[in-house]
């Protein structure tokens, strides 16, 4: 089914802006509602990490997206769970942190998901900036569908306007940009230059590996395991990455081995690959897996590994 004509029903050009706007718009929603997705695609650059797994997302990840007349500070959360270890209580305070600073909320739903569920979620969140839902994977749903999510989410008091969209291909994505910057604040930019985040290097090339790792190994190993760059130096042909993978059982490392070291060579391959597209340098990546019991649940630990 082709639902262009139901996107452009929806889109309206931007007006034209005389002065600066700028402010904070996070982004909140359940596990696997495309968060990460769109943060990309509004800032046409990778830089959350996704898979089809939920809690891919462990940080709050800032992207900043700077126009003639605006600058926008995205930051991508976690997935809104209930806490089992302090790693997630550690996740869920970067959620309260994104409330507390939000100039505008967007509050995604996988729109064939249960409504009632993500909006006891919004709800929960008792939001002070104003807040555009966003109805993610509409390329995969009938237009009745999307009616009766539009009109579920309307009444609430928390809803400022309503977006339908496709994230993953970028279907009504600049219509939504265009609702963001009408909500925005009038300021100055918070940031000067063309930085795209304020996360160090290091951190996304952490993540990259972690991403491998959703990819390429079971159920449980990606999230009991942790990506920490220890060294990170650039050199006259390349750029010298050494990072440990933490797990917390000797078990758990035998897996992300592999027989004979085959699993951790594949994963070393195909992180170099990305971390090079990212970088737009040649890379020389080593890997060496660390066991550390119970790391999810110790605070020192936690810390150290940047959460």
């Amino acid at each position: 089914m082709d639902l262009t004509l139901n996107f452009i029903a929806y889109a309206a050009p931007a007006a034209k802006q005389l002065y600066m706007k700028s402010g904070f718009v996070n982004i909140f929603g359940k596990p696997n509602a495309g968060k990460s997705t769109l943060l990309n695609v509004l800032m046409g650059e990778k830089l959350a990490i996704v898979s089809h797994k939920v809690q891919t997302t462990r940080h709050r990840i800032k992207g900043i997206l700077t126009g003639k007349d605006y600058q926008i500070i995205f930051s991508d959360t976690p997935g809104i769970i209930d806490p089992k270890y302090k790693l997630h209580e550690k996740m869920m305070q970067a959620v309260k942190g994104s409330l507390e600073d939000a100039d505008v909320a967007l509050l995604i739903v996988d729109i064939a998901d249960d409504l009632e569920e993500a909006n006891a979620i919004f709800e929960a969140l008792h939001l002070k900036a104003p807040a555009i839902v966003v109805l993610n994977k509409a390329d995969k749903v009938n237009e009745e569908t999307q009616q009766k999510a539009i009109e579920f989410f309307r009444s609430k008091n928390y809803c400022k306007k309503i977006v339908v969209l496709s994230a993953l291909k970028n279907k009504g994505v600049d219509y939504l940009l265009s609702k963001i910057i009408s909500l925005l604040p009038e300021g100055q930019p918070f940031y000067e230059g063309d930085d795209l985040s304020d996360m160090p290097t290091k951190f996304f090339v952490g993540e990259q590996i972690r991403e491998k790792i959703f990819f390429l190994y079971g159920e449980e190993i990606p999230y009991h395991t942790t990506v920490l760059v220890q060294e990170f130096k650039e050199k006259t042909t390349l750029i010298k990455i050494s990072a440990d993978i933490i797990v917390h059982r000797e078990t758990q490392k035998g897996i992300i081995l592999g027989e004979a070291g085959k699993m951790i060579k594949r994963l070393g391959t195909e992180a170099r690959k990305d971390i090079e597209a990212f970088l737009g340098q040649k890379v020389f990546l080593e890997l060496f897996v660390k066991v550390r019991p119970k790391w999810r649940d110790n605070d020192m630990q936690l810390k150290e590994y940047g959460y």
